[in-house]
C-alpha cells in the first residue's frame, strides 16, 4: 500500500499525551508502523559523559504510532489523504481540500 505519510508532512496529534500538538515527520519506520514527529512525543535520556559530550539530561522524540497521526492540510486541519491519478502520475490528495499534496 502507498505511503499516506511521508518524511516533511505536517502532521496533527490525534491521541495521547500530545493530542492537538502538530510538528514535521522527521523520520518514518514503515515496518513498525510509526514515526518520528518533531516536539512530539519526547522523553529525557539521560547520558553518561564522555570525552565529547557533556552527558546529563537530554530530550528526545521518540516514535508515534502512524494511526494517531492525521495529515495537516493548509488550513492546519487534520484531514485524511487519499490518491488521483494526474498527468499519469498517482499524487496525494487531501480529502477535505482537494487539494494535491505532492506538487
Amino acid at each position: 500500500m502507498a505511503a499516506k505519510l511521508k518524511k516533511g508532512d505536517t502532521v496533527i496529534v490525534l491521541t495521547g499525551k500530545d493530542k492537538g500538538k502538530t510538528g514535521s515527520i522527521t523520520s518514518i519506520d514503515t515496518k513498525a508502523g510509526k514515526a518520528i514527529v518533531e516536539g512530539i512525543n519526547i522523553s529525557i535520556r539521560h547520558t553518561k559523559q564522555s570525552q565529547n559530550s557533556q552527558g546529563g539530561r537530554v530530550p528526545q522524540a521518540m516514535p508515534v504510532q502512524l494511526s494517531n497521526l492525521a495529515f495537516a492540510d493548509a488550513n492546519g486541519k487534520a484531514t485524511r489523504v487519499g490518491f488521483k491519478v494526474e498527468d499519469g502520475k498517482k499524487v496525494r490528495v487531501a480529502k477535505t481540500t482537494g487539494d494535491v499534496i505532492d506538487a
